[in-house]
């Protein structure tokens, strides 16, 4: 039997700022997974440093990232997991058409994470394909809670799940 793969799925950290940090409960699951995912905004280089320090990180730019990190991660990227590929990226656009337009990004892909919204989205097409916004662990901004996500991939498939941290 094939291995299940853990992925923590977390975006739009904005650290440092003020006393904000990332809550346990995302350590905890940040630290437990095989692969982290951070689909940008996470400000300043020491973040980078510090995720990477937890695990296997795959991350790309945001718009408020310092061009520290920009130098350092790409704005695209594809991450490959047990059998399913995943696209990140910072900003998807507007929601009207976006499962569409991430599509036409990344077409070879199984699914695609991104952030920029803050806003927690699970959407998928009836064919399978599915788009993932796990919102913020830091800043909720207008949302009732602070959340990240979880992604299990098992022989080709994806499935996303919406953690609620507070």
């Amino acid at each position: 039997m094939r291995p299940v793969v853990v992925i923590a799925v977390i975006s739009d950290t904005h650290l440092p700022r003020g006393s904000r940090r990332i809550p346990d409960g995302c350590l905890e699951r940040l630290r437990g997974a095989d692969l982290i995912v951070h689909a940008g905004d996470l400000s300043d280089v020491a973040v980078l440093g510090d995720l990477e320090a937890l695990g296997e990180l795959h991350a790309v730019y945001g718009n408020i990232d310092t061009a520290e990190v920009r130098a350092r991660l790409p704005e695209r990227r594809v991450v490959e997991a047990e059998g399913a590929r995943i696209g990140v990226v910072h900003d998807a656009g507007p929601g009207q058409g976006r499962l569409k337009r991430l599509r036409a990004w990344f077409p070879d892909v199984d699914a695609v994470v991104f952030g920029h919204s803050h806003v927690p989205v699970l959407e998928r097409s009836p064919d399978g394909f599915a788009i993932f916004n796990p919102g913020s662990p830091t800043e909720r901004r207008r949302q009732p809670r602070h959340t990240m996500g979880l992604a299990r991939v098992s022989r080709g498939g994806i499935y996303f799940e919406i953690v609620v941290l507070d």
